[in-house]
């Protein structure tokens, strides 16, 4: 089916809070609103996010950040809610596991409270990895998923999965306005250089022409959407009408292994870099590729931009970031 999007919806005024909205997508998303005329009150503990995503928004009269960790409640008056905050890369998210459940889980409760005091939409960040290790193959929504609930990445994973409980309880039990989006792999502009994510890390590594480190044969796959793609399908998911839930996978469709990134890598970083191959870390999915047929019949959606296009943009962003020069993409 298809579901119109209210163009009054889209161009009428709101106050919007972003929590992790100096993060690598939080930040996308904050430019984004602002663009569309709205006030966006910027929520961020930094510890995955950095206040250099947003130091171009800082003065701007529609902007406002606040420093505040989502394990604690927040009370502010906002239209509507984008619920962010989460350290999203296997090596910030296994840092501190417990915290990691902690600021997924407890954020979530403390997001919905404030949307049921203020009656107002909220929209939940999921992740792919909801669906584990995939034996269902491309991921549909209706996929329970194949996760490990013991393992090193189930902090994150159980974590996620356990927000999304929460969000369709309160959805039930309040009749809170919910919008989830399951987020594939996303690349772009302001990926930190060290999270240890597999576009950053190729390409930090061609730049500074060390070896391309590639775990297990080379041979997973992942599906791989330009940040700008990602934040018109949580945009149109949020502006979806009443009783529109989720989830909705967001993602680009079209599959790659690890081998072809890291080669398409090197060629476009003009680098000289060989390809180095350690064991594969415990639970990381062997394959990825979201079936995006909710997201095309409900919000007309898909991606638009190639990876060898939103590569270019990343590797020029990355250039920039390592020769010391000012970043602002």
């Amino acid at each position: 089916m298809n579901i119109a999007i209210s163009t009054s919806t889209q161009t009428q005024r709101r106050s919007i809070l972003v929590t992790g909205g100096a993060g690598f997508l939080g930040s996308h998303l904050c430019d984004r609103l602002i663009a569309q005329g709205h006030d966006v009150l910027c929520v961020d503990n930094y510890f995955t996010g950095h206040k250099k995503n947003i130091e171009h928004l800082i003065g701007h009269p529609r902007f406002e950040v606040l420093r505040h960790d989502v394990t604690f409640p927040l009370y502010v008056e906002v239209d509507q809610i984008y619920n962010l905050a989460s350290p999203a890369s296997p090596i910030h998210y296994q840092h501190d596991p417990v915290q990691t459940t902690k600021t997924i889980v407890h954020g979530a409760i403390n997001m919905l409270g404030l949307a049921k005091r203020l009656r107002c939409r909220i929209f939940q960040a999921s992740t792919s990895e909801v669906y584990g290790d995939a034996i269902v193959h491309p991921q549909v929504e209706g996929y329970w998923g194949n996760v490990n609930p013991t393992g090193p990445r189930s902090c994150y994973d159980e974590g996620k999965r356990c927000a999304e409980t929460l969000f369709f309880d309160y959805h039930r039990r309040h009749g809170l306005d919910i919008k989830v989006a399951r987020i594939f792999n996303t690349y772009g502009p302001r990926m930190h250089p060290d999270d240890g994510r597999v576009v950053s890390n190729f390409i930090v590594q061609a730049l500074k022409g060390e070896p391309i480190t590639i775990y297990g044969d080379g041979s997973q796959t992942r599906s791989f959407c330009y940040v700008d793609d990602l934040i018109d399908g949580f945009i149109r998911l949020m502006d979806t009408p009443d009783g529109v839930t989720g989830p909705v996978n967001l993602g680009n469709p079209v599959e790659f292994t690890m081998r072809q990134l890291a080669e398409l890598t090197i060629e476009m970083c003009g680098s000289r870099s060989a390809l180095t191959f350690l064991p594969l870390p415990q639970d990381d999915p062997r394959q990825r590729r979201p079936d995006i047929t909710l997201a095309q019949q409900m919000l007309g959606w898909q991606p638009t931009i190639a990876l060898r296009e939103g590569l270019r943009h990343t590797i020029a962003y990355f250039d920039r970031l390592l020769s010391g020069q000012e970043v602002n993409a």
